[in-house]
């Protein structure tokens, strides 16, 4: 083994990111024959899912869902719903919009998202969702649930 000598920086770059990832992509692609065979395939690229309620008198936004698929999968990054209009449905309108689209016109078969103890885990087990992970004081003094669900 050769051992050469490091200097060690911490420092926000975008082109040693990219550098990163692009070598990380490889590395793994080259260790897993599952990432070797999604190389190149539609379910092997993220794509983007936009999901939004406008109302229609106004034109503002009344929630939303941003995500993205991959692998299979529908990735929930973010669902909002605004305060008034919470409790009336909309967020599981969004959600199911959300998951409809991953099933039917992209064939994901699950789906996962991550949140935290104040914001909304009763709702998505409400929705189906189960909880697979739990980490405590993430931050300090909040837990954050990561979920899934099985698409039929």
């Amino acid at each position: 083994m050769v051992c050469r000598m490091f200097r060690i920086e911490a420092e926000v770059d975008k082109e040693r990111r990219d550098l990163l990832r692009a070598r990380l992509l490889a590395t793994n692609t080259a260790a897993s024959p599952v990432l070797a065979a999604l190389r190149g395939t539609p379910a092997g690229r993220e794509a983007p899912l936009h999901v939004w309620a406008v109302d229609e008198s106004s034109g503002a936004l009344g929630g939303g869902l941003v995500g993205h698929t991959w692998a299979s999968w529908l990735h929930v990054t973010y669902l909002w719903v605004d305060a008034r209009s919470r409790g009336a449905g909309l967020g599981g309108r969004l959600l199911a919009t959300a998951e409809r689209i991953a099933r039917k016109d992209r064939d994901c078969t699950a789906a996962r998202l991550e949140t935290w103890d104040f914001q909304a885990p009763d709702f998505y087990r409400k929705q189906g969702y189960d909880v697979v992970c739990v980490i405590p004081d993430y931050p300090p003094g909040i837990t954050e649930y990561t979920l899934t669900k099985r698409l039929g």
